[in-house]
């Protein structure tokens, strides 16, 4: 009863353990991860940008209320002229030079509307709407490094797990080997210096045991984050490290998905027509602007009463003669930020089918990797056991049996290493050519 009892207690931080696979931990990630939902607030932020720039085809009507109070001249008989409060007896010299003190509640209703202004309206417009795709196309940039991210911290963690559990089995294996030399020992057949040369290679064994629990609590840390979540949130990771079915296309047919699928190529191609959108606007500057103006306005003595009202609608231009050059300069400067525009693109474009073949080889280097890791692994278990018989004949020294050890952890770590490495390049593939997705099979 009380063994079952430690077994149970052993096992309850499992059971308070979340089961999570990797698409579900991607999946999350895409909810949760705070720098994908600042971009994603800043798409929709870019959203009303572009409703703000569609209010220049509409007039802008304001209104303004002002009460004033005074006995200048000029403005008396102005405001009883406007208040429909103007009598002959105003007419009077004195009340001409010293007029009595007057109020006036003043209401205005104001509409302005550009006419034409050498297309700056639609101009404002579309490079709203450019860059609303352009922080979509960021977004989506972002959504490809945190896959890959994700994936790297699931898939490193479930690496760390297997690696730990080798070098567990490579320690437990050394403790039989060490209590096999004592024996050996006290039958005189091996001497002290065996015996302390399995203890010291048992405690290395155990320092890299210790080395691995430290690491596979910085994974999961590590994907806590990346997922959004706390540090020391814990889940179980239920997805196995297993070979990928996976298989790549042909270089040349990778690389022409990225040209059409890569978010960045995107990005750079509307910022070559931001650019050259700007470069017409500062253009713009050179024709002049013409406006309609309609008022409404009411002009009373008290609040309510003693008032009258009137309107008048007009029309004009403005047309800038001489600021100073400035406009030749912004001309100037916006046709250079096209040149740097289009020599980004050129950039990006290099940058993405560099990317993609480095991705692509760094595949099939994998692919052999993991081949020879796992024939090794095989090598190396059948090796050891042929010197363990051997050893325990007489036939072979402590030190072949300590060589052998450290071989078969070594091919056993670098087996996983290869696993690994197998399943991030195919994942790293995938987003180079632009086509990765949170369904993916890769992720499965």
């Amino acid at each position: 009863m009380k063994r079952v009892l430690i077994l149970f207690l052993a096992g309850l931080p499992l059971l308070g353990q979340q089961p999570i696979s990797l698409r579900e931990a991607v999946e999350r990630a895409l909810r949760q991860n705070p720098g994908m939902q600042a971009l994603q607030q800043r798409e929709q932020a870019a959203g009303y940008r572009r409703q703000a720039a569609r209010s220049g085809y509409l007039p802008q009507v304001n209104y303004q209320e002002m009460v004033q109070r005074g006995n200048n001249p000029v403005f008396v008989f102005g405001t009883l002229l406007t208040q429909r409060q103007f009598s002959e007896r105003n007419f009077a010299i004195n009340s001409l030079n010293r007029p009595d003190f007057v109020t006036n509640f003043q209401s205005m209703v104001t509409v302005d509307q550009v006419v034409f202004n050498a297309g700056r309206t639609g101009d404002a417009v579309k490079g709203a709407e450019i860059g609303k795709e352009m922080e979509g196309q960021r977004t989506r940039t972002e959504e490809l490094a945190l896959m890959q991210r994700v994936a790297a911290c699931y898939l490193g963690a479930k690496l760390g797990e297997q690696a730990l559990a080798a070098a567990r089995e490579s320690a437990r294996s050394a403790t039989a080997d060490l209590e096999r030399a004592e024996s050996f020992r006290r039958e005189g057949m091996n001497t002290d210096a065996d015996v302390l040369s399995i203890r010291v290679y048992l405690a290395s064994v155990k320092q890299e045991v210790i080395e691995r629990q430290t690491q596979l609590q910085i994974a999961h840390a590590a994907l806590n984050v990346a997922m959004g979540e706390a540090e020391e949130a814990t889940f179980q990771l239920v997805t196995p490290l297993l070979e990928t079915a996976y298989e790549a296309q042909a270089l040349e047919d990778s690389q022409q998905a990225a040209v059409s699928r890569r978010p960045e190529l995107g990005q750079a191609l509307r910022g070559v027509d931001l650019a050259r959108l700007g470069e017409k606007t500062a253009k713009s500057a050179y024709w002049p602007e013409v406006f309609v103006r309609g008022v409404f306005e009411t002009d009373r003595q008290e609040v309510l009463n003693k008032g009258g009202a009137n309107w008048f609608l007009g029309g004009g231009l403005r047309w800038n003669v001489f600021n100073g050059l400035r406009t030749q300069a912004q001309v100037g400067e916006s046709k250079h930020q096209v040149a740097a525009a289009e020599a980004e693109q050129r950039q990006a474009l290099a940058g993405v089918r560099f990317q993609v073949r480095q991705a692509w080889l760094q595949w099939k280097s994998v692919q052999e990797r993991l081949s020879v890791a796992s024939a090794t692994v095989a090598e190396a278990e059948e090796s050891l056991r042929i010197t363990r018989d051997r050893y325990e004949n007489g036939l072979a020294t402590v030190t072949d049996l300590l060589r052998t050890e450290a071989a078969l952890l070594g091919a056993k770590t670098n087996y996983l290493a290869a696993l690994y490495g197998q399943r991030t390049a195919a994942v790293h593939l995938e987003a180079a050519r632009g086509t990765l997705e949170s369904a993916s099979l890769l992720f499965d």
